[in-house]
């Protein structure tokens, strides 16, 4: 216990510097974001700034990894459509704030299923997650973020054309320009604030007419606000309302934890360093308590904004710690200067985090890599961009991956025949015994043509799962009712507790203890 609540890693070096610079610029990425998610699930704008401000924070000093950025997202914001239509149809008349209450405790209630997580200690099982899937769903993301900027070259609903589009492309190019170009002259400051700061004072300094943030928030409303206060959600404590957001809330917590861990090792990859999952799973559930709790409509890791801050050289705590109380300055004072801001300045840093995120290696090995992971990759980068659901496409690609795994074992169970000086036929089997391979091993054997006394070893294998079980029996019965006995040999403890009930037609050796070579065994 004493591990998951370490607070700060104190032999860290920090570069305050970097630090800072990084958070200030990820604090400017956050606003458009939470604005557009929030707005993805029919609440306020500020709802969304609250859940950034609040989750950020809370993950950035109780977090498994540092220099990781969490807030509000899309992939936990369209979760809620479905639990406001049933709200509505139940109630016709029920309003905004209403349905925001019924939001809040769901985010809380997973916030409690994903500290659960944390200290039962099922974080780990990310670890399950093959690279083709991870591939996918990088990939995946990558494409969203990219997608997810399009909306920018709107006005009014429709696709900007002439003057207003060259501007804003323009724009656009420049900002990626710097943030290109700038790393290669210096890396005193991050690319990504310098471009904003650029373009930015362009357009206001030259009365450029293009769209800002302001633009993108529905009529009458701004991004500013109060400090948040701590409410209680104002729903009826009933089970009827339990079994209503109880599934929503298992649907945040898995999709929240599975994006926030996937985005954990891919932030371990790119630093060489190792997070800790249990520890983010812990703080991600307390982070969406605070949020439901202070108004926010809950969220997990964003990939696009952590690889920003690591980009931008962050590495530490500090950096999401700047831009939680960053944000939280934006919506208390800075709410006038944040709606000027150029859009185009922001759609440029995403679209650098949408290139640098891309996978761009798994292009290259298209014919090199296993037709089967391949596919799999494909499969869930589709998932993720045409569902935008990041947890049934890590789920498919495990099931999938799965699939292919157990098939290319079964091929490989192989038997060894021959007969000793006694007259005895040996099998020596090579592989798992379980559920796929069964047909295959079945094949190996000749009750008919055997002699009287067969053994069967398992030095080189292992008896996985009752449909290994059921099998054994099955041809020990085939062998009994030819008149012969089988002999199983060099069984684990394991197996032998497995076959305990078929011990009057089994004889099992177990004066040797065997040595395994199989995979299953290397896992186990």
């Amino acid at each position: 216990m004493k591990k998951i609540f370490n607070l700060f890693d104190l032999k860290q070096k920090v570069n305050y510097k970097n630090e800072v610079l990084s958070g200030l610029t990820v604090a400017l990425a956050l606003v458009p974001e939470a604005i557009a998610f929030a707005l993805i699930a029919g609440l306020s704008p500020i709802t969304g700034l609250y859940a950034a401000f609040s989750i950020g924070l809370v993950t950035s000093i109780l977090g498994g990894r540092p220099g990781m950025i969490s807030g509000a997202t899309g992939a936990v914001a369209v979760i809620y459509v479905g639990m406001i239509t049933l709200l509505k149809q139940a109630n016709p008349d029920i309003s905004v704030n209403e349905i925001s209450q019924y939001i809040f405790a769901t985010v809380i209630l997973a916030g409690v299923i994903q500290i659960l997580v944390g200290l039962l200690r099922l974080g780990k099982f990310i670890r399950l997650v093959p690279h083709p899937v991870m591939f996918g769903f990088v990939n995946g993301l990558a494409i969203v973020i990219f997608m997810a900027q399009l909306d920018s070259f709107k006005l009014d609903g429709n696709w900007m054309t002439g003057n207003d589009l060259y501007l804003m492309l323009g724009l656009v190019l420049l900002t990626m320009l710097i943030i290109w170009g700038l790393p290669k002259l210096t890396k005193t400051v991050p690319s990504s604030l310098v471009a904003i700061i650029v373009v930015s004072s362009l357009v206001i300094g030259f009365g450029l007419d293009t769209k800002v943030v302001a633009d993108t928030l529905p009529a009458g409303e701004t991004i500013a606000g109060g400090f948040p206060k701590p409410q209680v959600p104002n729903i009826p404590f009933t089970w009827e309302t339990f079994m209503l957001i109880f599934p929503y809330s298992l649907i945040v917590a898995g999709v929240g934890l599975i994006e926030s861990l996937l985005t954990l090792n891919l932030i371990d990859e790119i630093t060489q360093t190792r997070g800790r999952g249990n520890k983010e799973c812990v703080a991600q559930g307390t982070a969406n308590i605070a949020s439901g709790f202070f108004l926010g409509m809950g969220g997990c890791a964003m990939i696009g904004q952590s690889l920003i801050n690591i980009s931008s050289g962050a590495r530490a705590r500090l950096s999401g710690i700047v831009a939680s109380l960053g944000l939280l300055s934006f919506i208390l004072w800075g709410a006038p200067i944040i709606e000027k801001l150029p859009m185009a300045a922001l759609v440029g840093v995403m679209f650098m985090v949408s290139i640098g995120t891309f996978e761009w290696a798994s292009l290259r090995v298209f014919n090199r890599m296993p037709h089967s992971d391949v596919i799999v990759m494909i499969l869930v980068t589709l998932i993720t961009v045409f569902l935008h659901n990041l947890a049934l496409a890590v789920l498919v690609g495990v099931v999938v991956s799965a699939l292919v795994f157990a098939w290319e074992n079964a091929k490989r169970i192989r038997a060894r025949k021959y007969i000793d000086e006694k007259g005895s036929k040996h099998y020596e089997i090579f592989g798992p015994l379980f559920f796929g391979s069964i047909s295959v091993f079945n094949e190996k054997f000749d009750v008919q043509n055997d002699p009287n006394d067969v053994i069967i070893d398992f030095s080189e294998s292992k008896i996985v799962d009752m449909s290994a079980i059921e099998a054994l029996n099955s041809l020990t019965e085939r062998y009994l009712k030819a008149g012969k006995k089988v002999h199983l040999r060099h069984l684990s403890p394991d197996c032998q507790k497995l076959l305990k009930n078929a011990d009057k037609i089994i004889e099992v050796n177990v004066v040797e203890d065997p040595t395994y070579h199989v995979v299953s065994d290397a896992i186990s």
